[in-house]
């Protein structure tokens, strides 16, 4: 074997086109870039095309998430009323209007909430990564734990920062979920089905500034929502328009071994086992959303299984490794350093794919008909299991960003290499 072929890179990509479709990070609706409207710079009294007013489309958007009505605000100017030769643009994206009255302004909306939009809309892709999951998985805490260590760790392992969108998104970030986890070891509440959650975006932005950045949008959906087909049809386009999928699996979803660790933590009270939602129904439900509409019935959107609270998993290890290996690489936290470690994901992959076949072989095969580009992992957003709702000691997340490093990689924002 020669030495370039220690390296494995991805296939050359598409020469890049000219613009990219726009997914908006807030109602992940898709458009094309031309469709944008944009928000005055200013406002007249005299003229009531550009008088303050209420915006009706983003009061609709707030009101679905229990926001304040927002009024008095800009007008909202539509391109097509302003002549083409007042239109600003760059690298051929429409980007600016210069109104009647000479005033420029690059506030771009989407066309569909209102919302801004980041400024790299259509110059780059749009690509948006979803965290989903049934009730009761985890998928709070470990977008905490997640967010956590790209900011502090991750991001600059690969020369790029993770920074939220905008001061409000990192006020709620900080006082509703990093604080209570991180500073005072409080577990968080789970999102109730009737408690819409904003999305929180963020963005992992490459020092290398030929490199796009990658826009994070982790929209909190109750997990009750996955498994109700009315529910997620109002949430299901954040799935059908991502670019990558973080699909959470509680290992207390898996029937099979769910009791095994009961018996293991002693544990006989009637609210240690909740209702659970199988993992194979919420794939079922999703493919009832959208799947069944793609191209043979399957999707190809990357698509990482996380299992979660792989802290638990301590109970079922064995020399003879009948579900977990003594030695396994579940409880080993690793490092991905400028690229993904192939070696150690094909370890961490094949380990927790013959896991998952033997405990929910139904599950499995379900994954397998419905999604064609899949890896499997394991992580642990605290560390350890709590106790009444309360960490016995520091948040110690162990292989939090691994499926996130892989998802860079199926993007082609990094490589991927195999040591020797």
């Amino acid at each position: 074997m020669g030495i370039f072929d220690l390296f494995k890179k991805k296939p050359q990509t598409a020469p890049k086109p000219l613009y990219y479709d726009i997914v908006c990070p807030y109602c992940f609706s898709k458009f094309m870039p031309e469709a944008v409207v944009f928000r005055a710079a200013h406002h007249r009294e005299d003229d009531e095309n550009y008088a303050l007013q209420e915006d009706e489309k983003l009061n609709k958007y707030r009101e679905r998430f229990g926001l304040d009505t927002v009024y008095d605000m800009e007008a909202v100017l539509n391109p097509q009323d302003i002549p083409e030769e007042h239109h600003i643009y760059s690298d051929h994206v429409l980007i600016g209007l210069n109104d009647r009255y000479g005033v420029v302004t690059r506030s771009r909306l989407c066309p569909n909430c209102h919302n801004e939009l980041p400024v790299t809309a259509g110059k780059v892709p749009s690509n948006i990564i979803s965290i989903i999951g049934a009730s009761q998985v985890g998928k709070s805490v470990y977008m905490t734990s997640l967010i956590h260590t790209l900011q502090h760790m991750t991001a600059d392992h690969f020369d790029a920062a993770c920074m939220p969108l905008n001061a409000e998104i990192s006020r709620k970030f900080r006082t509703m979920y990093e604080e209570p986890l991180f500073e005072r070891g409080d577990l968080l509440a789970s999102t109730q089905k009737e408690k819409m959650q904003e999305p929180f975006i963020f963005q992992f932005v490459f020092k290398d500034e030929s490199k796009p950045p990658l826009t994070l949008v982790f929209f909190d959906v109750a997990g009750e929502g996955m498994v109700d087909q009315d529910y997620l049809g109002l949430h299901g386009q954040h799935i059908k328009n991502s670019a990558g999928i973080l699909f959470m699996v509680d290992p207390l979803q898996i029937r099979s071994i769910r009791e095994k660790i009961r018996i293991k933590y002693g544990d006989t009270s009637d609210n240690w086992v909740p209702q659970y939602d199988e993992p194979r129904d919420v794939v079922l439900t999703m493919f009832g959303d959208f799947i069944a509409y793609e191209a043979k019935n399957k999707t190809d959107i990357p698509t990482a299984v996380v299992l979660t609270k792989s802290d638990m998993l301590h109970s079922l290890k064995d020399e003879d490794g009948e579900y977990i290996k003594s030695n396994s690489n579940i409880f080993n936290n690793v490092v991905h350093r400028k690229y993904l470690d192939v070696a150690e994901f094909e370890n961490i992959d094949g380990e927790i794919r013959r896991f998952i076949e033997k405990v929910d072989r139904p599950f499995k095969g379900t994954m397998d008909v419905y999604f064609s580009n899949t890896a499997y992992f394991a992580v642990s957003a605290l560390g350890s299991n709590p106790v009444d709702q309360k960490l016995q000691g520091v948040v110690s997340p162990v292989r939090v960003d691994e499926p996130f490093i892989w998802l860079l990689y199926k993007l082609n924002y990094i490589e991927g290499r195999e040591e020797r």
